[in-house]
């Protein structure tokens, strides 16, 4: 038995701590330092490579996430910006395809030999720029205690819509490149899965919440079922419907929000996050990260640069706007614009969709990654600055409430 995954795991941990303070002392977010461990651990060092175990285990670790953050989600305060979260994310996805359409045809302007159009190509890539990985934004609106302002429920709502909308400009450009794929069956699924969450919500709510808010004795059971409702769900999500497992696990935790011990089922998965599963996730994305110089030309340096800045500034402009549009003050409207750049892992599954089906050169596969690692990197350090305090007073008493993830 290959027993490597224990030491992995236990380098992941100290890593992930260590860095996490050391980021803490100079006012950064600590997953900063996570997403730095594991930079450090796999590309720079060498010492930890991804195996299946620690891929299904970050896998787990940001469904619990954001399955935590459904628990800890104000659903009034989120049906009132329902409307403005689509609104956030139409916008928020339609400036970033254009940018990224505009930013690959500049570079890409022959087929090559791949079987697909250049226009495919191109529009690909601002396909990859239209992705929201939320789950960094979410692990340090809870680090600094603004997950359930306006701010950040807005966040979340049009995250979980910029999923939806990801998934059906993917798919209708795929659908072109792969006549197996039928754009009419996946938008089906999309609207089958909210039907179906709709309903057995209401049954789910009728049968637990209000068995949990009867009973007063051994309370760690409601944990188990709370974790498998939200695996259940998760699973559901992604294989039935077609969406994306981090949605069927927030919906749950929405769902189980409404009961009466919520404080005690989300203390536990936030124990439960922060000792393992979190800092496996974080560090999971830096390990993936695997470049080649002999791929990097000046061209291809530029186009990364290029690609970079648009991505950054087309998700806070665009989303930014669209908050604007909703009546959000200013400073709002830059905190969404900043929680939805980072690209995360949901930019490399696209990108690796697109690669599959001859929709992007082989060469432009390291800038992705490149942006992907920056944007992810940046997003906690400027939303620290976007949401600071100048009172320091707001926030404070939420994280003393709270379980710090990192701490």
């Amino acid at each position: 038995m290959d027993l490597h995954y224990l030491l992995f795991i236990a380098l992941i941990l100290m890593s992930t701590k260590v860095l996490g303070l050391m980021t803490k002392k100079v006012n950064l977010p600590q997953v900063v330092g996570a997403l730095a461990a594991g930079l450090i651990l796999g590309p720079g060092l060498g010492l930890v490579e991804e195996t299946e175990f620690i891929k299904n285990l970050s896998e787990i670790g940001v469904i619990v996430l954001m399955f935590s953050a459904g628990l800890e989600t104000d659903i009034g305060e989120l049906k009132k910006c329902g409307k403005a979260s689509f609104i956030i994310a139409l916008i928020g996805v339609i400036v970033p395809l254009a940018g990224g359409l505009g930013v690959a045809s500049l570079f890409n302007k022959d087929q090559g030999a791949l079987p697909t159009s250049t226009f495919l190509q191109n529009i690909f890539i601002g396909i990859i720029l239209t992705a929201t990985s939320v789950s960094i934004t979410v692990e340090t609106l809870k680090e600094l205690g603004k997950l359930s302002t306006r701010a950040g429920n807005a966040i979340i709502g049009a995250a979980l819509i910029d999923d939806i909308l990801g998934i059906i400009a993917l798919t209708v450009v795929t659908s072109l490149a792969d006549p197996t794929v039928e754009i009419v069956t996946v938008l089906g699924k999309i609207l089958a899965f909210f039907v179906c969450a709709g309903l057995f919500g209401v049954l789910f709510h009728i049968l637990f919440v209000r068995w949990t808010d009867k009973t007063t004795q051994k309370l760690h059971r409601y944990n188990v079922m709370s974790f498998a409702f939200c695996l259940l769900f998760a699973y559901a999500a992604e294989e039935f419907f077609g969406v994306a497992d981090i949605t069927g696990a927030f919906l749950a935790g929405v769902l189980i929000s409404t009961s009466t011990k919520i404080k005690y089922i989300s203390s536990r998965f936030e124990t439960l996050s922060y000792m393992l599963l979190s800092p496996v996730f974080f560090a999971s994305i830096g390990l993936n990260v695997k470049l080649n110089k002999d791929d990097f030309s000046v061209s291809i340096l530029v186009f990364t640069l290029l690609l970079l800045v648009m991505a950054v500034l087309t998700k806070i402009v665009g989303c930014g706007l669209g908050a604007k549009m909703c009546k959000y003050t200013t400073k709002e409207s830059l905190q969404i614009g900043i929680g939805m750049v980072s690209r995360g892992e949901v930019a490399l599954i696209v990108a690796n969709k697109g690669a599959t089906v001859g929709l992007m050169k082989p060469e432009y596969f390291g800038p992705i990654v490149i942006m992907v690692v920056i944007t992810t990197i940046i997003t906690p350090i400027l939303l620290k600055v976007a949401f600071a305090d100048k009172n320091n007073d707001s926030g404070n008493k939420t994280d003393k409430e709270k379980i710090p993830v990192n701490s």
